[in-house]
């Protein structure tokens, strides 16, 4: 017996922690909510496992060191070559084949969770095929837990209950118990760059340390696999709240075979799968391979406890540069990307899901109506900014939810009504574009919420409430009758021969944000280190909602000169078909020598660009079955769709290959909703999005807008003869005011719109003479006090 054995480990704490590469092929939990567990995959090894919820991370991997204990230790996600493939349909359950480069042996792992406990099975066979291995072959199991999120503070020690040897490790109260089917002949824990397995099997191709304590540091787990005549045996990980609890799921889930588990795990994901009147196979180049795993994923991302909670990703991008200290990652729930996954998933057939996912964001709604910039499955905002996109997403989900009657006793009234009137009062600007990083008039915002609006007002008008549908109408076709005065330049040197065309976004301060900005002159500040630019010469492909809503003719000339502009400034075509850049100058992606983003960097190509791109193709009447193909070839070998994807020459050290995956994050869920999205819509002949209400309004009998709306948050200065002059309040008050210089003073109060309890007065301009002003102040009623200042909008 080694001398070390029953000793602590030497070296702690270990060597600052960090996470793995973000570069997931695959990903995976049970259906059923009993089991609380997910896993990520990647280089044909685990990575991360979830536990007890989809945002919360514990470990940085679990791999193979394979030695014959002379000559040589392989590390399985670095020196054997991968194979990842999917035994069953319509299952996140994977087969993991890892093979020696000389061909003289394999390891054959099959991966899932226990059907209905949060315990993580790895069952493996491995087999010699050099003979002079036989007998010789010794594999470890080596994991690496990050509890609770962090890599740091993790206690490990070797123990045993009822004769079985286990390695466990805990921080707080999160236990994880590492066991094998088959025994385990040596187990050790240490700290990571100093006692821990790999530094031991390394040295001499044996393991020679066999220490049973390592408390409060980044820590591995190692444990000599007892190998029986067959090669086979099953690697357990449970996760639990304490360590009876964790050990009693581990012992239940191995007392019975694998197979059992195999099947019911399967079992339970076909059932999940919807009637065959949703098969769209027909409709994608890869026979629906692709499309039935999408579904997988994005089901997949949903929480078990706060069930609706998706999180847009089970990945960190550039993960193996992050400490500790960035605790988010994409494991955290954008309302974007939910309503992106729900929506897609309604594509599917699927609501169930859909409807949790409405009624999570009713729930952790605030009372102004907003919604976080994201947040942890339980609601706890993560980031603080406000985008107005992700406050109308919502409004858009129920809609086509109540289209699809399929909101069953639930009943969003409250949720829309608060949305609405928050849009309505902040708007148009917003704080955050849907990039999160520029305020200011954002055409895919803007066409966001001008869809939500008018599907707002479309259901209060079903249902009799045509006061408030009216008040909402005026706003959204204000809104329509402003896009081009607001995120159209007519003075651009960006493409010769294109003066006019959609712009990014044009930025307006967030916290007194310029009602008449004018983008030929505007400046935009570049997140990322982008840069300072004319507003006017940066450019995205962010107007193509206006199309895909319904809101602007998809043969406009403005939108058509735009798809020119963005084609000749962001689109790159890759080995897999065309791909485009969110906007140029963009600092959000790799760097250009192949380097992690760090604050900077280049962004590159998104897949979700091809897919609206596709979508826009599809409503100008041409089949975008080339858009889907080129989604379907940019996924990995396990089928993943990426954030971003490598878009110049190869780097020569192979860390980068064009049409690749970058470091960003993957798989991204809004990635794999934008390719099932554009299925659909491919099958119905028609964008899946668009919404119909908008679509009959601004295209097909076009309605003008007779209204001009002026709010604290959008003071305008100036309104056209001829139109109403709309004040919205937040509150109850008198306007005093006057045409004349102030030499006679009027006095009117607001009506009440108390669907939304918003107050409003309008004033007609059409008999005041052109060149004349209206001044006003407020007078709060509520508070019995006045506005400490005075306004004033010119007539032209």
């Amino acid at each position: 017996m080694n001398s070390r054995e029953n000793s602590v480990a030497f070296g702690a704490p270990g060597i600052e922690p960090r996470w793995t590469s973000s570069a997931k092929e695959g990903v995976g939990t049970a259906y059923h909510t009993s089991c609380r567990l997910w896993f990520t995959l990647s280089h044909g090894i685990v990575n991360e496992i979830y536990y007890p919820h989809v945002d919360q991370p514990n470990t940085r991997d679990f791999q193979f060191l394979i030695s014959d204990g002379e000559t040589f230790c392989h590390e399985e996600k670095r020196d054997l070559g991968h194979l990842i493939e999917y035994p069953e349909r319509d299952c996140v359950f994977y087969r993991l084949t890892n093979s020696e480069p000389r061909g003289r042996y394999r390891l054959v792992k099959h991966v899932l969770t226990d059907p209905h406990r949060s315990v993580l099975l790895v069952h493996t066979k491995v087999e010699v095929l050099d003979e002079s291995l036989r007998g010789k072959l010794r594999v470890y199991a080596l994991l690496a837990p990050h509890i609770a999120g962090c890599g740091a503070g993790n206690s490990g020690w070797c123990s045993e209950i009822s004769g079985t040897e286990l390695i466990r490790a805990q921080r707080e109260d999160v236990h994880l118990i590492m066991a094998c089917s088959t025994g385990f002949s040596r187990r050790s824990v240490g700290y990571v760059g100093f006692s821990d397995g790999w530094q031991d099997l390394m040295s001499n191709f044996k393991m020679d340390w066999e220490f049973r304590t390592a408390e409060r540091g980044n820590i591995a787990l190692t444990g000599e696999v007892h190998l029986s005549g067959s090669g086979e045996f099953t690697i357990a990980i449970a996760c639990g709240r304490s360590y009876q609890s964790t050990a009693t799921k581990l012992f239940q889930s191995l007392a019975e075979p694998f197979e059992i588990h195999r099947q019911a795990y399967v079992r339970q994901w076909q059932r999940a799968v919807v009637g065959p009147e949703f098969d769209f196979s027909d409709r994608t180049c890869d026979g629906g391979g692709m499309y039935r795993l999408s579904r997988c994923v994005l089901l997949a991302h949903e929480d078990k406890v706060f069930q609706g909670a998706l999180v847009a990703s089970m990945s960190i991008p550039w993960g193996e540069t992050k400490s500790d200290n960035d605790l988010g990652g994409y494991h955290l729930v954008w309302t974007r990307d939910l309503v992106k996954s729900a929506t897609a998933l309604l594509a599917t057939g699927q609501t169930g899901t859909p409807l949790r996912a409405l009624i999570w964001l009713a729930a952790i709604q605030r009372p102004d109506g907003s919604f976080p910039q994201n947040s942890w499955i339980d609601g706890t905002a993560y980031w603080s900014g406000l985008q107005l996109d992700q406050v109308a997403l919502p409004i858009l989900l129920a809609w086509r939810l109540h289209k699809q009657d399929a909101l069953g006793l639930f009943n969003p009234r409250v949720m829309i009504v608060r949305a609405a009137a928050r849009l309505i009062l902040q708007g148009p600007v917003t704080a955050q574009d849907r990039w999160e990083e520029n305020a200011g008039y954002s055409p895919s915002t803007l066409a966001t919420v001008i869809a939500a609006l008018v599907c707002a007002a479309e259901w209060a008008t079903e249902y009799g409430l045509t006061r408030p549908a009216d008040f909402v109408f005026a706003y959204a076709d204000w809104l329509v009758a402003h896009l081009e005065e607001w995120t159209v330049t007519t003075n651009s040197e960006l493409v010769e021969g294109f003066p006019r065309h959609y712009i990014r976004i044009n930025p307006s301060d967030p916290s007194a944000p310029d009602p008449h900005a004018d983008l030929n002159t505007t400046m935009i500040q570049l997140a990322n280190g982008g840069g300072l630019h004319p507003a006017r010469n940066v450019v995205g492909g962010d107007f193509l909602h206006l199309v895909r809503f319904g809101i602007r003719d998809v043969n406009d000339p403005i939108v058509r000169d735009s798809i020119e502009v963005i084609d000749r400034v962001l689109k790159y075509d890759l080995p897999q078909g065309p791909a485009w850049r969110r906007y140029n100058h963009d600092g959000y992606g790799q760097k250009d020598d192949g380097g992690a983003f760090d604050g900077t960097g280049v962004g590159r190509c998104w897949p979700i660009l091809t897919g609206e791109r596709g979508h826009y193709e599809l409503a100008a009447g041409r089949d975008p079955k080339a858009f889907i193909a080129t989604m379907e070839n940019f996924a990995d070998q396990g089928g993943m769709i990426s954030e971003q994807l490598w878009d110049t020459a190869d780097l020569p050290d192979g860390r980068m290959k064009r049409g690749c995956p970058t470091g960003a994050a993957m798989p991204l869920c809004w990635s794999h909703a934008e390719y099932v999205s554009l299925v659909r819509s491919r099958h119905d002949g028609v964008c899946f999005d668009r919404v119909e209400p908008a679509f009959r309004r601004y295209l097909l009998n076009p309605v003008q807008s007779r209204y001009e709306i002026w709010s604290l948050r959008h003071p305008l200065r100036r309104v056209s003869r001829g139109k109403i002059l709309r004040i919205i309040l937040a509150a109850e008050a008198s306007i005093v005011w006057s045409t004349d210089e102030w030499a006679q003073t009027n006095e009117s109060d607001t009506s009440h719109e108390s669907t939304l309890n918003l107050w409003f007065a309008d004033f007609p301009t059409e008999d005041w003479p052109e060149g004349s002003a209206l001044a006003f102040t407020l007078f709060w009623k509520r508070d019995q006090r006045w506005k400490d200042r005075n306004w004033r909008v010119d007539v032209f």
